[in-house]
């Protein structure tokens, strides 16, 4: 159970890139996202608090309800690279991989000012998923799409790396 209603954050749910196979005039999707709804807890951070360390294995998704945060990630040097800065207008979720299964965190994220988030346990989302199996349907599916966008993208940049390292040396050479 959360501080916040249902009625308060259903318009936010809907924004999620993981929610959109879930339609707003749709009783049934309102009904199941509802029961979800009771599985999110409240968690606040402060500001400059990390909510995600690269690197730790963790099973929690969250929802930025409020707040800002930054997306950093370690070099191989071990240099700190800001990748993003995000925050509760743009419908920002983190730590999807959580739900599929526990794995190593891929970045850090950081408050960049006091944040509200809600919390999904990996565990929990699993339970639900077996009870109301349309839930979890629609919400792999988006993760799927997701990570296939992830990596045609990650193979395009190897690519273009790889076609500028090779240029690179042939003009050294």
């Amino acid at each position: 159970m959360t501080s916040l209603t249902f009625e308060e954050i259903y318009s936010k749910l809907l924004k999620l890139q993981i929610f959109q196979y879930f339609k707003e005039n749709d009783p049934e999707d309102k009904r199941i996202l509802e029961e979800a709804f009771q599985l999110l807890t409240v968690k606040n951070f402060k500001a400059k608090d990390f909510i995600i360390t690269e690197g730790e294995e963790a099973d929690t998704f969250f929802i930025l309800v409020k707040g800002s945060v930054q997306i950093t990630r370690k070099t191989f040097s071990g240099d700190k690279l800001a990748l993003a800065n995000l925050d509760d207008t743009m419908g920002v979720s983190f730590g999807e991989n959580s739900l599929i299964g526990k794995s190593a965190r891929s970045a850090s994220i950081q408050a960049l000012t006091d944040c509200k988030t809600l919390v999904l346990t990996g565990g929990n989302f699993r339970q639900f998923s077996k009870r109301e199996p349309s839930f979890g349907y629609k919400v792999l599916l988006s993760l799927a799409q997701q990570m296939s966008r992830t990596i045609n993208k990650t193979n395009n940049d190897v690519s273009t790396l790889y076609e500028a390292l090779y240029n690179e040396i042939e003009e050294d050479n």
